[in-house]
């Protein structure tokens, strides 16, 4: 499985690298898929995690990758999507932020409840999803902070296509996305917790 996902990981990530777009942009879009791959191999032995955690960390490496060759406002088969029903927008950056709150929600439930820090699931929940709506909060302050300093070349990484309620959705879904995750994978994510020595 590990070897799967490092194969899987490394070959969209090279893929990604090949004349992108824009090759600020895809650093830009790519170094929290390094940042990620850098302390899952600092941890692996340490405190592995679930096979669903390391799934859906993948799911958003890739997410990001992508993004960051084609730049998150044209990617293809959203541009597709678009022209097909007749859209403002290629709305692809949409999925990311769904995943910015979807994917990082069983991460941290996953380490709270490991280390016993929360032991109330109504509890846990509230806190997970304050967590990723603090953490699309952050990532939104950072688009702005780049775009300040690094100006039109910044265009790029910050995907509005001139919509202009781009932040406060781009939040809205990181919080819709963590409360699906919760909705739909506590059960299976427990499952695999009672598997693994806590």
């Amino acid at each position: 499985m590990k070897y799967l996902w490092v194969i899987i990981f490394f070959s969209i990530m090279i893929w990604s690298g090949i004349n992108p777009k824009d090759q600020f942009t895809w650093f830009l879009e790519v170094v929290p898929a390094l940042i990620g791959i850098i302390i899952i191999g600092a941890t692996f032995n340490k405190f592995r995690l679930t096979n669903l955690t390391y799934a859906l960390i993948l799911i958003h490496c890739i997410i990001l990758m992508v993004g960051g060759h084609y730049t998150y406002a044209e990617v293809p088969l959203f541009d597709w999507i678009k022209d097909y029903f007749e859209l403002e927008r290629n709305n692809y950056d949409k999925i990311g932020h769904l995943a910015q709150g979807f994917i990082p929600a069983i991460i941290i439930r996953e380490i709270f409840i490991r280390k016993e820090i929360i032991y109330k699931a109504n509890w846990l929940n509230f806190i997970v999803v304050c967590i990723c709506l603090a953490i699309s909060a952050l990532y939104e302050l950072i688009e702005w902070w780049v775009a300040e300093l690094s100006g039109d070349s910044a265009e790029a990484f910050l995907g509005t296509q001139g919509y202009v309620w781009d932040t406060q959705s781009d939040m809205a879904l990181a919080l819709l996305g963590a409360i699906l995750s919760l909705i739909l994978l506590s059960k299976i994510h427990n499952e695999q917790l009672k598997k693994m020595t806590i």
